[in-house]
């Protein structure tokens, strides 16, 4: 699923700088990266596939600060390019961020800024979208990042329009995207946009990926949290409507709940989940309901009853428009597949002997060993589109949802960084083209 701006046209009419060319693209890396997301601009922008018919870009891999740069696993990287690079690019690619909760170097946000400001597309991949929000680029803007660190996003940046169910967000000149392989999607959409169906899938049959993806990150949202879920107000709230999905209650409900008015609520709420309160209500409905589909015989009026839907054709169709199919159809298809699973899970946990291993026990082994190297602007492994999603405990549900007490406050006003964002917020209300998100 993608967000492509009504505004896009007015965007795209503003003209590059005369040093700018359409046809570069740098990217911009930072230490501490992962190596994956970064590699994803590098092998879509810099490979000539003029053989399979994609046009060519020019890639200029920049360092965003003194190097050599280190990334996961411990390898250091050289980029051939500075911060001068950028001055000619017609497209800057960010393509991740290696801390969510520090800011990015001031050298770095000043180049974002003025290369936004001669007429260049800026575009963040999964934790690269909070160095966009750093510069002051997604200001009233809407924008994503992966579902793991959109609360965050939301809290740091209140007046981000963050949407986390989005694989990527298309504002025109500035563009965003959730984690890992939403990058290739959204570098795929750029290539769309230049150049048409074709190039671009010619290009993902190249990668061997698909084309264009459809839904979003919905089927990916972990609603397991940690025990502590703060002070925060919103989260006894939160708790509560998690507990009592299989009643019906709407939003106002839970705004007295938390004695405040709706329109309070929705902005509160917002800002610490980077959600509209309903969505977010639906959004649990709905996994409720999933959940009750894959262990329950209830039949699908029953689902609905018991997951607080008002009717059957209520929860189809929300179901429908977060998971592609209707409950019955995702039921019958969870059935299919059960039978398979087990026999392989049955199979993997046979030893090399064709014996079971212990419950509990774990191999020894570089194979078996799962640890890796841990960063913020790391994300872990994606389930399977078709995976069930675990029956979580309740109780947990809050603080991940409303980011936690870990997350950083909003900067100082006396915060230098935070005064020249400001700064360049409002310089750039008078830039044509501009807009905020509805």
């Amino acid at each position: 699923m993608s967000h492509d701006s009504t505004a896009a046209p007015e965007i795209a009419a503003r003209k590059l700088a005369g040093r700018r060319r359409k046809e570069i693209v740098a990217v911009l890396l930072f230490s501490g990266g992962p190596i994956f997301e970064s590699s994803i601009p590098l092998s879509v922008f810099g490979i000539d596939r003029q053989d399979a018919g994609v046009p060519r870009y020019r890639l200029l891999v920049s360092a965003g600060e003194d190097g050599p740069l280190r990334t996961t696993g411990g390898l250091e990287l050289t980029a051939p390019h500075g911060l001068e690079a950028i001055a000619r690019a017609g497209t800057v690619v960010v393509p991740a961020w290696r801390s969510i909760t520090s800011p990015p170097p001031q050298e770095a946000l000043e180049a974002l800024r003025r290369a936004h400001e001669e007429g260049a597309r800026i575009v963040g991949l999964c934790t690269g979208a909070f160095v966009l929000a750093a510069a002051g680029l997604l200001d009233g803007r809407p924008a994503t990042t992966h579902w793991m660190y959109a609360p965050t996003l939301a809290k740091r940046y209140p007046s981000v329009h963050v949407d986390p169910r989005e694989l990527f967000v298309d504002d025109g000149d500035v563009l965003t995207s959730a984690g890992t392989a939403a990058g290739i999607d959204l570098c795929l959409h750029i290539v769309r946009t230049d150049h048409g169906n074709e190039a671009a899938g010619a290009l993902a049959r190249r990668l061997v990926v698909p084309p264009r993806r459809t839904g979003g990150q919905e089927r990916y949202l972990d609603r397991s949290l940690p025990e502590e879920i703060g002070a925060d107000p919103l989260a006894e709230v939160v708790a509560w409507a998690l507990e009592h999905l299989h009643e019906q209650f709407d939003v106002e409900t839970l705004a007295a709940r938390a004695y405040m008015s709706r329109r309070t609520f929705d902005r509160r709420f917002r800002s610490l989940t980077g959600s509209a309160p309903l969505q977010w209500l639906i959004t649990q409905r709905v996994l409720q309901a999933q959940r009750l589909l894959e262990t329950s015989d209830y039949s699908v009026d029953e689902v609905a009853g018991r997951c607080g839907f008002r009717s059957p054709v209520a929860l189809r169709g929300h179901f429908r428009r977060q998971l592609g199919s209707s409950p019955a159809a995702y039921r019958a298809a969870y059935r299919a597949r059960r039978p398979q699973t087990e026999r392989h899970q049955a199979e993997r946990h046979q030893g090399s002997d064709g014996l079971p291993h212990t419950p509990g026990a774990v191999p020894s082994g570089p194979a078996h060993q799962h640890g890796h190297p841990g960063h913020p602007g790391q994300a872990p492994a994606a389930p399977h589109p078709d995976a069930p999603v675990p029956h979580q405990s309740r109780r947990t549900a809050a603080a991940s949802t409303l980011g936690g007490p870990s997350l950083a406050a909003s900067a100082s006003s006396a915060d230098p960084a935070r005064e020249a964002r400001e700064a360049y917020i409002q310089a750039r209300a008078s830039v044509p083209g501009q807009r905020s998100a509805p």
